[in-house]
């Protein structure tokens, strides 16, 4: 089978599976002839593909790679000492049907068939199995999944840094300290451990919020959110004044992403685009956190991070974006750094100290795009999640740095049967459905992909034929209409390097991440490798 670069070959190839399948279904298999035909159509893909591989995978292929997988494996050694530094990897809502699809989409990237290929954390020696449910919820969220993974509580779906004792959206529960869970963050500044967040979101949003931030209600990012529930801001800080005024927020080295409009007042306009800020209250956060930092640096484009004089700074914000940034392939119009430079930024300058460093990076316009029913934007944003993994494995050691990668939950996207090998993971699969129409590899149980008459329309399924599916703007079909398509309850995958990752070894309530987090680098309330491995002398 041709390996396909441009969307113009996908095309050709999607249509000439199509003509095949229906020449062969006129050729009389109207009534009980199904299997025959669909077998024949498979027999002559399956040897178009095999005649176009690099390798033959014939046994002795097969049996050279399991038995080089074995000894890789036999001869892995654990790392049993204490980590300096840990990198936390999270791609918001990447499921393990989006690491499938994702490795396969970096594959034909590169012109290979593609399921050969692997994610730079496919690598790692210890992967396990996250149980994503919350105390409330069959199905999480990222705000409850941010609190268990972070500060190693479980909570309620909507809820950040607090237990399941405060009730969602009541700022009264939210004040009382006896509900508030700390972060790993907050473990890490107080064994003096530099700090910092990476995100594509904004840095109020749910994921980064769980490194900092308390509150009854995850939209409440400033105080004009605030406003439409009846909260008094006086009383009840917002997610944004908790990032720059309270601890341990003011105290991160490093905080890069989007959301420069939850900072500003309506009175200030946008660098970039001239629109007004959201908060109500007057405040000018972004202004404060410059005051509060007067060796650090406010950046807001791609060109000041990349010339940012990183020994000469203590600590950088940058805002890239009023709102969250841009998705990478409808970014080419915006001055926007890569999730790659800004985590290469930020291990550069958390490494600076001597005492190490705990980092948050999150992926997290993976899940946006999912909910936008656009699962080629979504695999892009795994792309270059992965990308951003790639450069933290070369700027660190495995010897004192933990990199854990995960994802908060799940997404309704599948990988539908029975495309052949090297089939572009965007295109169709190649032969008819029942009703002698194609259908898309990548599908949704739900989301606009219905709505929007890719889905079931009029009690039939919309004729894919001469739709190119792999176009940015294309959406994958869904089975139930939702403007917005939902997350997915099944387990997510986690992917450990470094000190201590062998404890990731099994299926795992998700807090537990963040007790294995403490114990490596010896910080937190609970059981530290430190104490433990000082006992055993």
């Amino acid at each position: 089978m041709a390996q396909f670069v441009d969307s113009e070959a996908r095309m050709m190839y999607s249509s000439k599976m199509i003509l095949l399948a229906v020449v062969l279904a006129l050729l009389g298999v109207a009534h009980g002839d199904g299997q025959h035909r669909d077998n024949t159509a498979r027999a002559a893909a399956r040897a178009a593909a095999k005649s176009n591989r690099a390798v033959t995978e014939d046994a002795a292929y097969w049996n050279q790679l399991g038995q080089q997988l074995l000894l890789d494996e036999l001869g892995k050694q654990r790392i049993n000492s204490q980590a300096k530094n840990i990198i936390f990897f999270l791609g918001d809502g990447m499921s393990i049907s989006t690491v499938t699809a994702a490795r396969i989409y970096k594959g034909q990237k590169a012109g290979k068939t593609g399921e050969e290929e692997q994610l730079t954390f496919d690598r790692f020696p210890y992967t396990a199995l996250s149980r994503t449910y919350c105390t409330d919820a069959q199905v999480a969220d990222s705000a409850c999944t941010a609190t268990a993974y972070l500060t190693g509580v479980k909570t309620d779906t909507d809820t950040i840094g607090i237990d399941a004792n405060v009730e969602f959206n009541n700022c009264t529960t939210q004040l009382d300290p006896a509900f508030h869970v700390d972060s790993v963050m907050a473990w890490a500044q107080a064994a003096n451990k530099a700090t910092g967040i990476v995100t594509t979101t904004r840095v109020t949003h749910a994921t980064p919020a769980g490194t900092y931030a308390h509150v009854a209600n995850r939209d409440w990012e400033d105080d004009y959110a605030q406003s439409f529930d009846g909260v008094d801001s006086t009383i009840c800080d917002d997610i944004a004044e908790q990032l720059v005024l309270s601890s341990p927020g003011k105290n991160f080295k490093v905080i890069l992403g989007g959301g420069r409009a939850y900072f500003t007042p309506r009175t200030m306009t946008d660098i970039e685009t001239g629109a007004a800020g959201r908060r109500r209250d007057g405040q000018d956060l972004i202004g404060q956190w410059v005051s509060d930092h007067p060796t650090g640096k406010y950046i807001t484009s791609r060109d000041e991070l990349v010339n940012l004089d990183v020994a000469g700074t203590d600590s950088v914000m940058g805002l890239f974006s009023p709102a969250h940034m841009e998705y990478f392939l409808e970014s080419s119009a915006a001055n926007n750094p890569t999730l790659e430079e800004m985590t290469r930024t930020a291990i550069q300058m958390l490494q600076k100290d001597a005492n190490g460093y705990v980092l948050l990076v999150e992926g997290g316009r993976i899940d946006q795009a999912h909910h936008d029913g656009r699962a080629k934007l979504a695999l892009e944003e795994a792309f270059q999640f992965d990308l951003a993994v790639s450069a933290a494995l070369n700027l660190t050691n495995p010897a004192d740095t933990l990199i854990i990668v995960t994802a908060d939950h799940s997404h309704t996207m599948t990988i539908n049967g029975y495309p052949v090998r090297g089939n572009d993971i965007l295109g169709l699969v190649g032969y008819l459905a029942s009703d002698l129409k194609p259908y898309s590899t990548l599908s949704y149980a739900n989301g606009p992909g219905s709505i929007n008459g890719y889905g079931v329309a009029g009690g039939s399924r919309v004729d894919l034929t001469d739709v190119d599916t792999t176009a940015d703007s294309f959406l994958q079909p869904a089975l139930v209409p939702l403007a917005s398509e939902s997350h997915g309850g099944d387990d997510v995958a986690i992917f450990a390097l470094g000190p201590q990752a062998y404890l990731f070894q099994g299926v795992y309530e998700q807090n537990y991440i963040a007790h294995v987090m403490g114990y490596a680098a010896c910080i937190g309330p609970g059981v530290k490798f430190c104490d433990v491995s000082r006992k055993s002398y």
